[in-house]
């Protein structure tokens, strides 16, 4: 028997949802009436995804390209440096890079003081989380000349190898994994700087090149790096770390740098070689501004990588000459009366099928007597009736650094018809 269930004034009773489609209303005429406003279709009932901005979408793509956009960055700049860098010798370019290594310096000085579980202080802690980005943007300032200048004076396999690691540092001055380990890096880097800057700007100050001025530069670095040291350990009382994140990185790479300049695999910076060329006559002529030279040659003129007669055509009698431009900072000229400047060798090495390369012949009477010059400071040697065969003539510094090397072949040249040189401007 059924029982009403009785209801307490003012309650309604719900009805039931019926299962299914919702069912259409038809008006008197047939017509389908819209649903009422309480009754929601279901394709609204699936939640839209709002369209992304362009700034989000950006953001994004930067997101999942950081590295590439990193190498981008870097290697713009790293053009931008090549096209606009001055000469070694220009006075802004002194002067800034002194600037950056004198604020580098006291950046690393910062960091080690409030490195060492201290908070730095509050009129510090606003700017604190900059101070890595700050030590690696004046890292790459310095780095980033010191390749171009490097470059510009390498010459053999050895100080290529030596360009590549320079490379590397410039890269690796830019991965978050090596900015990571923290002051060990940094002044690893600082003390490379500090010697790589004072290796080209003694020269410059004083006149001359020698390797004992790469020596001071090299000390000079040594006492940075100490004064650095002493200061670390003052603030933080503990030798041990002291030693590991300054001390070692700092002084370790100045035992590198001097085992390879050593091993003759630092470049003569800041001398470098600006041109030259294997050609069959040299003629000094009189010029506009001085002494000029007229180059002798027979290379084809499609063949634009090679310099001057690099296929040298011998005849009985012929001389191979050898003219150079090695560029010099202005300040390079002789010293003291009776001084006749800086010295440089121009040697001649043959490709015996016996002996291999061996040495056939030095010119070492050769005085670079005055530099500055935006042609560089242009000359020639010669040998007579060259045997035939793979040659090679280098010009090195006194202590026998190299500032370029070619490489040549000399082939015997049967035909007596009337040869006709072309002439190129030394």
């Amino acid at each position: 028997m059924a029982t009403a269930t009785p209801r307490t004034p003012g309650e309604t009773t719900a009805t039931p949802e019926p299962e299914g489609p919702t069912p259409e209303l038809v008006g008197p005429l047939g017509i389908v009436s819209a649903p009422p406003a309480d009754i929601v279709a279901p394709d609204d009932l699936i939640p839209t995804q709002k369209t992304p901005t362009l700034r989000a979408r950006v953001k994004d793509f930067r997101a999942r390209h950081a590295k590439w956009e990193l190498a981008l960055f870097f290697f713009a700049s790293f053009a931008y440096d090549i096209a606009t860098l001055p000469r070694i010798d220009n006075r802004f370019v002194l002067t800034k890079q002194g600037v950056y290594l004198s604020v580098l310096s006291l950046l690393l000085l910062v960091e080690l003081r409030w490195n060492w579980r201290e908070e730095p202080p509050r009129w510090l802690a606003r700017v604190w989380r900059f101070r890595e980005d700050a030590l690696h943007f004046f890292l790459g300032g310095l780095l980033s000349p010191y390749t171009l200048f490097y470059f510009k004076s390498a010459s053999g396999l050895t100080a290529f190898l030596f360009l590549s690691g320079v490379f590397g540092l410039l890269v690796a001055n830019e991965l978050p994994r090596f900015r990571a380990r923290g002051p060990v890096v940094r002044v690893a880097l600082y003390s490379f700087c500090v010697t790589s800057y004072f290796a080209y700007l003694l020269p410059v100050l004083l006149g001359y090149y020698s390797g004992t001025l790469f020596m001071v530069a090299a000390g000079l670095s040594c006492a940075a790096t100490l004064v650095l040291t002493l200061l670390a350990r003052w603030w933080s009382g503990d030798r041990r770390s002291t030693l590991r994140h300054v001390a070692l990185p700092g002084l370790g790479v100045q035992v590198l740098l001097l085992g390879l300049y050593l091993l003759k695999a630092i470049p003569p910076v800041p001398l470098s070689m600006l041109a030259s060329g294997i050609y069959h006559g040299v003629e000094v002529v009189k010029g506009p501004r001085g002494k000029d030279y007229r180059l002798l040659h027979e290379r084809s003129e499609w063949k634009l990588w090679e310099r001057g007669d690099q296929d040298f055509r011998a005849r009985p009698g012929d001389r191979v000459y050898f003219f150079a431009s090695v560029f010099a900072p202005a300040s390079f000229k002789p010293q003291r009366a009776g001084d006749r400047g800086t010295r440089l060798v121009i040697r001649w090495y043959y490709d015996d099928p016996e002996k291999g390369w061996t040495e056939f012949h030095a010119y070492d009477d050769l005085y670079l007597e005055q530099g500055g010059r935006e042609r560089g400071f242009r000359t020639f040697a010669y040998v007579t009736n060259p045997k035939s065969g793979d040659w090679r003539v280098a010009m090195e510094t006194e202590d026998g650094r190299e500032i370029g090397r070619l490489s040549f072949t000399v082939t015997p040249d049967t035909s007596t018809a009337q040869r006709e040189f072309k002439v190129d401007a030394g």
